[in-house]
Formats: C-alpha cells, structure tokens, sequence
C-alpha cells in the first residue's frame, strides 16, 4: 500500500496511525464544543483540545454535513472562510490543516490561504476536485458518496461503497474514508456494521484509510448508549479499526483516541514491506475471498484465484472411524490438510476454500452427519 505524505505527515503502513481532530466554524454543527465563530476561541480550542491532545490533523468544518440541514452553495461557505483562516493563523502549535468541503472553489481557496488537505465529503462529486488538488499536490480524504453535491455518506451497501470511493479515480495523495454513519434514510446501522467487518477490503484500494466513527450510532446500539455515554464504544472500536488496516482516525475525543489508536497499532499483525534496487515485496493483508478480490481486481488478476488466496482451518470433532478415512482419502491428491491422532475423533481440516470445495465433493456421502459437516465448512468462504 503506498503511503500519502500530508504536507510532510507521513500516513500508511510506515508510520503510525494519525488523529484527525475536528474543529467547526458552522452554528448549526451538533457537536457544540468544537463550534466557534471567534477565531481567537477557536485557536485556543485547536491548540488545548486537539494538538494538545495529541492531533496530527485538525479537519475544519464550514457547515454541517447533517442530512438534516440545507447544503451551503460554494459562495456560503467562501463567506465562511475567513474564520476558518484567521482561526489557522492564530494557532500556535503544529500540525497539518485540513478543509472539509465538497466545492474545488473552496478547497482552492483555502489551500491557497495556507491549508494543507482537503476533506472532500462528497467524494469528488465535483469533478474539478481531484484536479485541484493534484495540481497542488495536497493530500484529499475522499468520502464515499453518490455523485451529488447534496448527498454526502448516502452510499449504503460495502459493493457500493468500494465502487463509490473508485468513481472519478484516485489522486496520488488520495486517503480513502468509507463514510460510517446515518448520511441517508436507507442507510442501516447493519450497513455500517458491515462495512466496519469488512474494513480490510478497502486496502484493496492501494490508498491509506480514514475512518469517522466516533460515537456514531451503529457503536451506541450495541451498547445501548447516548451520544454522552458512547466514548468506551468508539474507543474499542478505534482500537480493532486499526487493528484492521486504518490509518487516520477522525474524532472528537482526541486524547482517549490517541490511546485506543496506540493499542491497535501495537496488536496489529506485521505487514512486510521490502524494497531493493530492483524489486518490492510488501505482504498484503488478506483474511478473506472478498478481500483476496478486492487485491485481484486491482492488479488485473484471474478473478477465480480468490479463492485460492486464503487459508481456512477447522477442527471437526465426533467423527466415527469410517468417516475419519472417508475425510483422510478426499484429501489425497489435493493441497488440502487433514490431521490428527489415529485414537482420536477429532481432526483438523486445512486449505483454502478452493481446495476445500473438492474435498467437501469426494467426501460427500459417506454419511449424514458427515456431510452436515463439510457442509457447514464449504460454506465458510468470505
């Protein structure tokens, strides 16, 4: 995966995972401890609260992105700016500025007015977005949405979301975000859920991964918590989203975030990166077939082979003799593994659900049981 340099921050696998704070210049945000209209109040803000805190990042807000509420044009945010930048200017302490927008005018604005990235919400739905800032070589968070400027988020099924982050390409210093949260009516908490159990898919975009989830609703309903009460869920969960390949997380709890970040960043499995004159080696991380896809369709690869990219492993227990030898012969001839003591019912079934599949065919028949069995195993392909 490469990594993205954000005006000198360096984010992806090679560095740690980087906290995105949030500061809004917008009255009608819900968040009202990060809302100022005063610069000064606003600078002292971002350098106790959130580089204080430990932020790398500090995404500044010109509206809210609430469904909830009517979209700004380009011109109503542009009139906003000022804040934003005054605001900028009067922080004393280090880190890379960020301008969420969904308008290229706003984002060239504010780049030229000393910003560093933009956090395109409505994931290049402008089309003049991407050139704006690959022209500036600035880092762009793209967030998964329909191709309207009014419709940020509103992208519900992990497919559609993958597909939504690829429409209108990829900068060099794109960070991918697929947008958690209630962005549309249709848009479920099972849909978010989802899309958290299947975040490592999104490494298949090549790009660093920003996720928003803080105290968002499908973490609450877990835990049956308020928007008050929700800091432990979005803590856990910012621990396993690293633990699963993000790089960039964006919150309002920065010094809490920071810790869980640092945890998941420690328990996280080595991901092998080499580089010689000639040749790179880096080591995907794939535990699935839709994330062995997801590397395929990238790379131009034979779509079949992704099932023939990932290893399952399972122990099948109360196994008589006879269907003992009956798993022990479906294997022979197949990379697939079988094991374990000639005494014992038990045995381990290894290989990937490819050559699996072929053993659950040879094997298949032998008895009911059995075959309830490989069943239950042959299904077990995601």
């Amino acid at each position: 995966m490469r990594n993205v340099d954000a005006a000198g921050l360096g984010i992806g696998d090679d560095y740690p995972p980087r906290l995105m704070g949030v500061l809004n210049v917008s009255q009608e945000s819900p968040y009202e401890p990060s809302v100022f209209d005063d610069p000064g109040e606003a600078a002292a803000y971002v350098d106790e609260e959130l580089i204080g805190e430990g932020a790398d990042i500090v995404d500044v807000g010109l509206e809210s992105a609430n469904k909830r509420f009517e979209v700004l044009s380009a011109e109503e945010e542009l009139d906003r700016l000022d804040t934003a930048v005054a605001a900028m200017e009067s922080v004393s302490g280090d880190a890379v500025f960020s301008i969420e927008t969904r308008y290229h005018e706003v984002a060239e604005a504010a780049l030229d007015a000393g910003f560093d990235m933009v956090n395109d919400i409505c994931g290049f739905a402008d089309p003049e977005m991407p050139r704006v800032c690959a022209e500036r070589d600035v880092a762009v968070a793209k967030m998964a949405s329909p191709p309207d400027l009014t419709r940020p988020g509103a992208v519900e099924s992990v497919d559609d979301i993958y597909e939504a982050l690829q429409r209108e390409g990829l900068t060099d210093k794109t960070i991918v975000d697929p947008a958690f949260g209630g962005w549309s009516e249709a848009k479920t908490l099972d849909d978010d859920r989802e899309t958290f159990r299947r975040l490592r898919e999104f490494r298949g975009l090549d790009r660093p991964i920003l996720v928003s989830i803080n105290r968002k609703n499908f973490l609450r309903d877990l835990a049956g918590r308020s928007t008050e009460a929700a800091l432990p869920v979005s803590l856990a969960a910012t621990a396993m989203a690293v633990e699963r390949g993000a790089h960039v997380i964006r919150t309002h709890d920065v010094a809490e975030t920071r810790d869980a970040a640092l945890v998941g960043d420690a328990f996280a499995r080595d991901r092998l990166r080499a580089t010689d004159a000639e040749v790179t080696v880096e080591q995907l991380d794939v535990t699935t077939v839709r994330e062995m896809g997801r590397h395929l369709d990238r790379l131009g690869g034979d779509d079949a082979a992704d099932r023939r990219g990932t290893i399952r492993v399972f122990e099948l227990g109360g196994l008589s003799p006879s269907e003992r030898d009956a798993l022990a012969a479906a294997t022979r001839g197949t990379p697939a593994t079988v094991a374990g003591a000639a005494d014992d019912d038990r045995r381990l079934l290894a290989g990937t659900p490819a050559d699996l599949s072929t053993v659950v065919e040879a094997a298949t028949g032998r008895s009911d049981a059995l075959d309830r069995a490989l069943a239950a195993v042959d299904e077990i392909d995601d």
